[in-house]
């Protein structure tokens, strides 16, 4: 019953936009399991409503947040075609909870990765282009008061992702030194590199093709894959243009509409 208590809890704060309490007090502090059983309960809802599964994010790929939630691993979630707006496209603030945003490393993948002991070559192999990406992240717990359990339960507290227009081949970008600039309005809030994100992106992606192997949901071909921040997260409740570029990858821009 704690899993649909959860899951109801959140899907309860996301559709009338009011943020709930942590969740973590009907899973349990170390439930992770149970977590992507909530997480994939609300999902299978959205689903059932014609929305559909384009991929996966990966979260939690910063030593320093790690240890900030106490964890040694990351985690993730899955996003759907509803999520994805246009380039240079707009968002109304009335469809975000506690939004934030951070720019990212994406691959789109050519093959699919179905072993539990996908090695780092194959998932290489397996990359079909590479895009500068945009994550807005959004919390239904209120405050951001959330630990592992709580942000695996909001679906690794997904909210939509941009791609940049620019699609390159692995073969001609570092992604390990290839460095992030993200702007708000014109100024300068988040900065950082490839290598910020688990070392490089790719390891990012070969932990995450591994653990969905052991889960029975492996990645398949055309799945998009957001491999983690670069730099820090940065607020955008306020609204603004925002805009990342990524060396060798090019920019990536949305307009955060207030209301």
């Amino acid at each position: 019953m704690s899993i649909e208590d959860a899951a109801a809890r959140l899907r309860h704060a996301a559709d009338t936009g009011v943020p709930c309490t942590p969740v973590r007090d009907l899973l349990g502090e170390d439930a992770i399991d149970a977590a992507y059983a909530v997480q994939e309960l609300n999902l299978s809802r959205r689903i059932a409503t014609g929305d559909r599964v384009i991929g996966r994010k990966i979260g939690l790929t910063s030593p320093a947040v790690q240890a900030q939630l106490g964890v040694n691993q990351p985690d993730y979630g899955t996003l759907l075609a509803s999520m994805e707006i246009a380039d240079g496209g707009a968002l109304p603030t009335t469809a975000l909870s506690q939004p934030k945003v951070e720019a990212e490393i994406a691959f789109v993948m050519d093959r699919a990765l179905p072993h539990p002991d996908v090695t780092a070559h194959e998932a290489i192999a397996a990359i079909g282009f590479v895009v500068p990406a945009l994550e807005i992240v959004g919390s239904r717990i209120a405050g951001w008061d959330i630990t592992i359990v709580d942000t695996i339960a909001d679906n690794a507290s997904s909210s939509h992702v941009v791609l940049g227009s620019t699609p390159k081949r692995l073969t001609d970008v570092d992604v390990v030194t290839a460095t992030m600039r993200m702007d708000l309005d014109g100024q300068t809030v988040s900065t950082g590199c490839g290598k910020d994100c688990l070392g490089s992106p790719v390891s990012a992606l070969v932990w995450l093709a591994r653990t969905m192997a052991q889960r029975g949901t492996p990645l398949s071909a055309g799945d998009l894959i957001l491999s983690g921040a670069l730099g820090p997260m940065q607020s955008i409740e306020a609204g603004g243009k925002i805009e990342a570029e990524i060396s060798g990858l090019g920019s990536v821009l949305v307009n955060i509409e207030t209301t």
